[in-house]
């Protein structure tokens, strides 16, 4: 059975990728968290959670100090950009090179599980202008990991898989719920509130829901506002 390692933020899409990977493909998966000083560390428990309820193997969960480095809306004193910004910048809530971070870290557990595949949930359709989810990105980081580590050199290259990359956020839920995922126990919002609701008008939340909108769906979440 192929083994993978499936990032995991317990948020729509890396929970989308995990069940894809699990029922789909029927990968034996180990599920991979950080907690690495974000303010939305709700999702942490939306992972776990996740991880179990879709039959991962593991559940591994690091912590890393991202907030000593900053220069994020998600890991520093900034606000939360609310309601789309006109603007055709990076956002603020990209963190400094988290993917390439994740990424290391989960080729590194890679190597102790033998796993073959690494999978992502970056998507470039709704994305909100990352760098860290670009395919060129993702192609260069495959790469470099099989030419940085041993597994790569020595045994089975590892894969990095991105099944969501090219699909609209509405053709991602509707992939969920094919799959049989229940969207109530995700976490997408930047900006919670302290009871754990999610505020409505991040861009993660307004993406998650012209999503279902789109769709024709309620999503199952509620709102602060």
């Amino acid at each position: 059975m192929t083994n993978a390692i499936v990032l995991l933020s317990g948020g729509l899409d890396s929970t989308t990728a995990l069940a894809w990977a699990r029922k789909e493909k029927q990968w034996s998966c180990h599920t991979i968290a950080f907690d690495y000083g974000q303010r939305h560390r709700i999702e942490l428990q939306a992972a776990a959670k996740v991880s179990h309820i879709l039959g991962a193997v593991k559940h591994h969960e690091i912590k890393l100090d991202m907030r000593s480095i900053g220069g994020s809306a998600l890991t520093d004193s900034i606000d939360v950009p609310k309601d789309h910004s006109d603007s055709d910048a990076i956002p603020i809530t990209y963190v400094p090179a988290r993917n390439l971070i994740f990424l290391s870290l989960a080729a590194a557990l890679a190597e102790q599980v033998e796993a073959t595949r690494i999978i992502i949930g970056a998507n470039i359709v709704d994305y909100s202008g990352y760098p860290d989810c670009r395919p060129a990105f993702l192609n260069a980081f495959e790469t470099t990991v099989n030419l940085g580590t041993k597994q790569g050199v020595e045994k089975s290259p590892m894969k990095i898989e991105a099944p969501l990359l090219d699909m609209t956020k509405e053709e991602i839920i509707a992939l969920g719920l094919r799959l049989g995922v229940d969207y109530s126990m995700t976490h997408s919002c930047y900006d919670p509130s302290k009871d754990g609701r999610s505020c409505g008008h991040c861009d993660s939340c307004l993406f998650r829901q012209q999503g279902f909108f789109n769709l024709g769906k309620q999503d199952p979440l509620t709102y602060a506002s």
